[in-house]
């Protein structure tokens, strides 16, 4: 089976800093990857060149099947990303905005599709208010229903958990772990124990290097914990 994405001797070069470091990687379809590293270790400038928002310096990546250099429209036609902003008009509606977005990508049935989306994140009664009045938690929801508008085959989510709220946190654990199985998805994350509790495989990233990637039915919790900390307190970090 053809990896959701695959990666060979991947690097991103700043000046003279190597940001990425030559990252080989195979993800399987439908694998929920976790990846970790401390601040600096490449986690959102790798994330940045799979989702086509930044060049790679050298080596290639393939997502969904697409070179991210050669054919960068078919990868973000088939691609989502939550980022740290939410990449939603404030002054529309939410409801304005999932159209907005449907349309863009030529969604069939867009008006069909964006009332599906809204009862999936749980804001159907929030559809009609311009998403500048949203909370934190309401606004990571609505992104991962912007999204999701093209039904994407790879979910791409950069620390989605930041600065969100108990309550908030865990309405979107739900969302997420209903992501789990129907689509790949790839999430940066500084929580070991959240990000390891959700994914089906784990990346550690250190200096822009692959310290350890594999399938988390390998590794027990205490194992892949015991390995990230033996991985930054021997300075590979």
């Amino acid at each position: 089976m053809t990896p959701a994405i695959e990666t060979t001797r991947l690097c991103k070069t700043f000046d003279t800093r190597r940001a990425v470091d030559n990252v080989s990687v195979a993800v399987p379809a439908g694998a929920f990857v976790s990846v970790f590293g401390p601040n600096g270790a490449g986690k959102t400038t790798l994330l940045r060149m799979l989702v086509t928002l930044s060049r790679p310096s050298s080596g290639t990546a393939r997502v969904a099947g697409y070179d991210v250099r050669k054919q960068a429209d078919e990868v973000r036609a088939r691609i989502g990303l939550v980022g740290h902003q939410p990449m939603l008009y404030p002054d529309l509606t939410l409801e304005e905005n999932l159209r907005f977005f449907a349309r863009l990508y030529g969604v069939e049935g867009p008006d069909a599709r964006v009332a599906e989306l809204l009862a999936a994140v749980g804001l159907k009664h929030r559809r009609l208010d311009q998403v500048r009045t949203f909370s934190r938690g309401m606004l990571q929801r609505a992104a991962i229903a912007r999204a999701l508008v093209n039904d994407p085959d790879v979910l791409f989510l950069d620390e989605p958990y930041t600065g969100l709220d108990q309550h908030a946190a865990e309405v979107l654990d739900d969302l997420v772990d209903g992501l789990v199985g129907k689509r790949t998805v790839v999430m940066v994350s500084h929580d070991l124990d959240k990000g390891f509790e959700l994914c089906t495989h784990a990346l550690v990233l250190a200096r822009g290097r692959v310290v350890s990637f594999g399938a988390k039915q390998d590794l027990g919790a205490d194992e892949f914990a015991a390995r990230y900390r033996a991985a930054i307190n021997a300075g590979v970090a």
